[in-house]
């Protein structure tokens, strides 16, 4: 009985949240003012007035550098605890082979992009 007791406490806090954030929804959608007009169903943007259409192209660039970053930062977190094991008796040899596989694949990554010219910002 003690096994199925754990599910029921995840299921129970489960099904509250979902209530909580139906409940909290419904409350909102129920006590907002409604009151549209033609410049409230206006596109607003930093109080300039919308021109043209509103479609913008974004160089996917932008995206491969923020992908880039995320890997590198995952990196920097995978150390800190990679540090601490390898201080551990017993560890040092393995968590240094699997260091330095892991860094491997970030190098390999990093080579890839440098050679498709990803990292070229023309």
């Amino acid at each position: 009985m003690d096994y199925f007791h754990g599910y029921a406490v995840v299921g129970l806090v489960a099904v509250v949240g979902v209530l909580f954030v139906t409940a909290a929804f419904t409350a909102g959608h129920l006590l907002r003012p409604v009151a549209p007009t033609p410049e409230k169903l206006l596109t607003y943007e930093c109080g300039v007035d919308p021109v043209g259409e509103g479609w913008a192209h974004t160089q996917i660039r932008y995206y491969v550098y923020s992908y880039l970053y995320v890997i590198f930062a995952v990196d920097a977190i995978f150390l800190f605890p990679w540090a601490t094991v390898f201080a551990a008796p017993g560890f040092g040899g393995t968590t240094l082979v699997e260091m330095f596989v892991f860094l491997g694949f970030l190098a390999v990554g990093l080579l890839y992009a440098w050679k498709k010219g990803v990292l070229e910002w023309t």
